[in-house]
């Protein structure tokens, strides 16, 4: 069992995941701007009888990421790259500031947070690193520009990465998963539907949910399935790759 440090685990994708391999017997460090909620998965997962350990962290503070790899109980094995966030709006209307927080969280904080692991990875001869991108790694789609943006490079970033960990036993990878119903998720249908002049429900139906051939949301147990699959000996050779869950969205 693996010592698993799971970026934004307070909600959303990164608890679903969190809460999945700790049932799997993985010791979980869950990491979060909210220390509170992040103790409340962390419980959540010892409850179950699963070990866990909640940390504060800001992956866009060099300080605070130093600070929590002095905390935690034990070295990370495996580190899940998956705080994010959105904001919808035209790019005249985007502010400029907000524009450059995405980034800082979502490609220049998984630089950050990966740089500081593989230290540690290369001493110990083993290390795996799993980026949560998007279907919007992908494809892109209007009023998202700052998070499309960053979901590209996070694919670019990884394939570097692999290249420059090829001589050891370290591998990282990128899933990126259509829409997953997340707190997130719920916000982006009420801002889609301001923003685009529909309803919620024709958001939901006509704009995520309508270039997936199967339908239907992607499932935590499907993301945390692949990460399992990513960290397990099976995948040693797994290197750079981009796992897509998108219901087909990329096929037609």
């Amino acid at each position: 069992m693996r010592s698993i440090l799971i970026t934004g685990a307070a909600s959303g994708i990164g608890a679903g995941i969190a809460l999945e391999l700790g049932r799997a017997g993985h010791h979980i460090i869950v990491s979060d701007l909210n220390p509170d909620a992040a103790g409340e998965v962390a419980r959540q997962i010892r409850e179950a009888g699963g070990s866990a350990e909640a940390v504060a962290l800001d992956v866009t503070s060099d300080e605070s990421v130093a600070a929590t790899l002095a905390a935690i109980s034990r070295p990370v094995e495996v580190l899940v790259n998956n705080a994010g966030l959105q904001h919808v709006a035209r790019l005249e209307e985007f502010p400029m500031a907000r524009w450059d927080f995405l980034v800082q969280v979502m490609l220049t904080g998984v630089a950050r947070l990966t740089r500081a692991v593989l230290p540690g990875m290369r001493e110990r001869g083993f290390g795996r690193i799993v980026n949560i991108g998007s279907i919007h790694s992908l494809v892109a789609s209007p009023f998202k520009s700052a998070y499309v943006a960053a979901k590209h490079g996070l694919v670019g970033f990884s394939k570097v990465i692999a290249l420059e960990t090829a001589d050891t036993d370290i591998t990282i990878n990128t899933i990126c998963p259509s829409y997953v119903k997340t707190p997130l998720v719920d916000s982006q249908i009420a801002d889609q539907a301001r923003t685009r002049g529909i309803s919620e429900a024709e958001v939901v139906s006509q704009v995520m949910l309508k270039p997936m051939p199967k339908g239907v949301f992607i499932g935590f147990d499907e993301l945390a399935g692949v990460t399992a699959f990513l960290i397990s000996p099976a995948a040693r050779n797994m290197t750079g790759q981009t796992l897509v869950l998108d219901g087909g969205w990329t096929v037609q």
